[in-house]
């Protein structure tokens, strides 16, 4: 199994990924893992991965460019644009089932056990570690095949989320452990079929999410206004500051139903 990891901090991994498990599946050849630095992307001489957010507001956003390159050469093919993937960003992505595109994000689906054990079935995992406030929202539209999360709480990027990650996911492949049932007698484990629920750990790049703010972060855009047919949306360049709350608003009430449900009883 190969996991590549895409990131601005490619040094981060030198220590995670030599100890324990993971550093013995890829002394045996049960993994690859491949870090690249998203910096090789950029065509500036500052070597520049961000850009302020489009309708205002703190921090600075990843620019889509060259994070859809950096995946794109990783899988040989370009994942197209909004006139030959369609509008709602349709299209394989990957270009291969046995291929996932994960995107780090506070504001993602919740990884669980039984998300485990889904990446271990796959073939290639492809891990784009956000930074920062956080990543043009046409990556997670249309580039990535989805976006998660390790828990309910911010951290300074998705570097540390991945690694945790690919330890959940190594482990559960055949040959990780040295017992075959320690990955079976476990909590989280599938016990007659079913599954014992149970929360996981930590995120990326966003906004708190959880009882003191019970929605998701509204999605983030920055330069270009226009990618590859996709364009940002018109009321974060319009310049009116009330209409762009609203439309934030609206538009984190969506992505909470959408990735997280159970917390829409939560909003005020």
């Amino acid at each position: 199994m190969r996991f590549d990891l895409v990131t601005i901090f490619p040094e981060f991994f030198a220590g995670p990924l030599q100890h324990g498990i993971v550093r013995r599946a890829q002394e045996t050849g049960l993994i690859a893992v491949n870090v690249q630095d998203l910096r090789e992307f950029t065509k500036d001489r500052h070597r520049t991965v961000d850009d302020r957010p489009f309708g205002g507001g703190e921090g600075m956003v990843l620019k889509p460019e060259p994070l859809f390159q950096a995946v794109e050469a990783l899988l040989g093919h370009s994942v197209g644009d909004a006139v030959s993937s369609g509008s709602s960003g349709g299209g394989s992505r990957s270009g291969d089932p046995a291929t996932a595109i994960v995107l780090m994000s506070a504001a993602g689906k919740l990884f669980r056990q039984e998300t485990a054990r889904r990446y271990a079935k796959l073939s290639r995992v492809i891990f784009i570690c956000g930074r920062y406030e956080g990543v043009d929202e046409r990556v997670a539209q249309h580039l990535a095949t989805e976006e998660v999360s390790v828990g309910d709480f911010v951290l300074s990027g998705g570097e540390l989320p991945a690694v945790m990650i690919l330890d959940a996911v190594t482990r559960l492949l055949p040959g990780a452990l040295g017992n075959e049932d320690s990955s079976v007698n476990e909590s989280f484990a599938e016990m007659g079929g079913g599954r014992i629920e149970g929360g996981a750990s930590p995120a990326p790049t966003s906004e708190v999410v959880g009882q003191a703010r019970a929605l998701l972060d509204f999605p983030h855009y920055t330069r270009p206004a226009e990618f590859r047919g996709w364009s940002v949306p018109e009321v974060l360049i319009g310049g009116n500051h009330a209409e762009v709350a609203k439309w934030r608003r609206a538009a984190a009430v969506e992505k909470t139903r959408r990735n997280r449900p159970e917390l829409i009883g939560q909003a005020k």
